[in-house]
């Protein structure tokens, strides 16, 4: 049966010479990886459509074998093209599409976690990038997650602990206008370091570079 589906992309990879393996990020199914057959042949209805952190909506059949279903047709909705023109912005959604990946089952419904990226990633790409918004999707993936630390029981200062939490609680466009301190900045990614490794075991090694972007 053919189902269908709006989806994000979050990684892609290729399976043989023309055939690549796309794996999305949907509200209502979760993550799920789809084999796009013949996407890399010059004639291919997939051509220019598959790209990562496209948009778009898409309908597949799935495997009776396994968890890798087969990709139908693909109806492109947005490219969040300006990602491919700030490096910055580029590693901070690959970190974060890698913390999803790292968090969650696949095939569960996780449509907050959903909203949280599809807004991340619009956020990205009105602004440079800010090590701020790293940790602001942190926080609230957390949030979302049930893991969200206790930050007024916490070992943050009172100025990181402000920080913290409006980075949980505003809206995007209200955390790129925050200020904070060299220190209080600092004092806030050593304590979700070790937060998130101490609930996580480790984290997605694109960490340090997505909080590079634009500091």
């Amino acid at each position: 049966m053919v189902e269908t589906a709006t989806g994000l992309v979050l990684r892609t990879r290729p399976l043989t010479e023309t055939s690549l393996i796309v794996h999305w990020l949907t509200p209502s199914l979760g993550r799920l990886a789809t084999v796009a057959k013949g996407a890399h042949r010059p004639k291919s209805p997939f051509r220019g459509k598959l790209d990562l952190f496209y948009l778009a909506d898409f309908s597949f059949t799935r495997s009776r074998r396994s968890d890798l279903h087969v990709l139908g047709e693909v109806n492109l909705v947005g490219t969040h093209a300006p990602l491919r023109q700030d490096l910055g912005a580029l590693q901070q959604a690959a970190y974060a599409a890698a913390l999803i990946e790292q968090t969650t089952e696949t095939e569960t419904p996780l449509p907050e976690i959903y909203e949280l990226m599809h807004g991340f990633l619009d956020a990205l790409i009105q602004r440079p990038a800010q090590p701020r918004m790293v940790m602001a999707f942190e926080l609230k993936l957390l949030h979302v997650l049930g893991l969200e630390p206790d930050l007024e029981g916490g070992s943050l200062g009172d100025g990181a602990r402000s920080i913290a939490v409006a980075l949980v609680a505003e809206d995007w466009k209200t955390i790129a206008l925050l200020k904070a301190t060299v220190g209080q900045a600092a004092e806030l990614r050593r304590f979700l370091h070790g937060f998130l490794v101490f609930h996580l075991g480790k984290l997605p090694a694109n960490r340090a570079a997505a909080l590079r972007a634009g500091g």
